[in-house]
């Protein structure tokens, strides 16, 4: 009992962030490191930055963009989509959605259990 309220009090000191980066993680079928200056044109076309990376230390700019948009951009460098050292180095991410997921359906917006 005593580890699991252990648990429980890291996760509310986190603010959640390491479930709601997983959670954003669970939406891409894959990941690119990019150059910060890709990632901000790609927010300036209307993508917009999942909120869990600025609550990374350092703060992340992660974007979803498709796949055909992601291929064009010179610096994307493949990633293993999973919480890996190469992924919490990366100044800044974008995550290209399963098809199946629609603008509708909202990316890493769960709640903590």
């Amino acid at each position: 009992m005593l580890v699991r309220s252990w648990e429980y009090r890291q996760r509310r000191h986190a603010r959640g962030v390491w479930f709601r980066l997983r959670r954003v993680l669970s939406d891409a079928s894959e990941a690119h490191v990019v150059t910060a200056e890709e990632a901000r044109e790609l927010v300036r076309e209307g993508h917009a930055p999942e909120p869990v990376g600025q609550d990374l230390q350092p703060p992340k700019l992660i974007v979803f963009a498709p796949a055909a948009r992601v291929a064009r951009l010179a610096s994307a460098r493949p990633l293993a989509v999973r919480l890996s050292a190469d992924l919490l180095l990366a100044e800044c991410l974008v995550l290209v959605p399963f098809e199946t997921l629609t603008p509708s359906a909202p990316r890493g917006s769960a709640s903590p259990p």
